[in-house]
């Protein structure tokens, strides 16, 4: 099924030699250099999520599987950390991004219990209903409602495969490292019944799911409200 609320941006070299993957590494949470597709963030200084997003291969060109409300803004924030370098950065409006349940050779990158994922013409019914609800009743989160302004391992990032520690530096890369280092992730965020969720820590509700998101500090949330993946090993 096609995600009609998904975009993809188009990085391309402009002139031979420039380094698409080099130039992503410096500024995301993921490891650019290795096998794609990942989930990565562009956080600020701080180490808040502004965008999160997928990063595909296509040939020597890079795709950025976003929000498409999202994608116009991204494209816009990664122009500006591109300088002199000769890349070009632009929605492709030819290319969309679908998902299916079940397994297959393109699983999602986070969890495999998401389905199978994968960029490709703009075409096809609107899945993006299903979609939510599928990633919901796993416990996923993604999305600037969701996501926007928290630090990147109170997403479940590190869970989730969303962030290397290994790879250097990035933009908001010091205080991901200090707080890994330190093993001090205070809050969360988690999906709740909508009967449930607590108003103040409330991120995003879903009414016709009868689910929310919400942003909760880690010893009050009952251990039956994680989800598989998220639970103490």
């Amino acid at each position: 099924m096609h995600l009609a609320d998904r975009a993809v941006i188009r990085l391309t070299a402009t002139e031979p030699g420039e380094d698409l993957r080099g130039f992503l590494n410096g500024l995301v949470t993921n490891d650019m250099t290795g096998k794609l597709p990942v989930w990565a963030a562009l956080l600020s200084p701080q180490g808040k999520v502004l965008f999160d997003f997928m990063v595909w291969e296509d040939g020597e060109d890079l795709l950025v599987d976003c929000e498409a409300g999202q994608a116009e803004s991204l494209a816009k924030r990664l122009s500006m950390y591109r300088l002199r370098r000769k890349i070009g950065i632009a929605v492709d409006p030819a290319l969309g991004v679908h998902w299916q349940k079940g397994d297959g050779t393109s699983p999602d990158p986070r969890l495999a219990a998401l389905g199978q994922r994968w960029v490709g013409p703009r075409e096809g019914a609107d899945g993006s209903a299903q979609w939510r609800a599928h990633r919901l009743s796993l416990g996923v989160t993604e999305g600037h409602a969701e996501l926007a302004d928290l630090l990147w391992l109170e997403c479940n990032a590190a869970e989730l495969n969303g962030v290397s520690f290994t790879k250097g530096c990035y933009v908001g890369q010091e205080n991901t490292a200090r707080m890994n280092w330190r093993q001090k992730v205070n809050r969360r965020l988690i999906v709740v019944p909508l009967a449930d969720s607590d108003p103040a820590r409330q991120r995003a509700a879903y009414p016709e799911l009868g689910l929310a998101v919400d942003h909760r500090r880690v010893e009050v949330i009952p251990a039956e409200r994680l989800p598989d993946w998220l639970q103490p090993a």
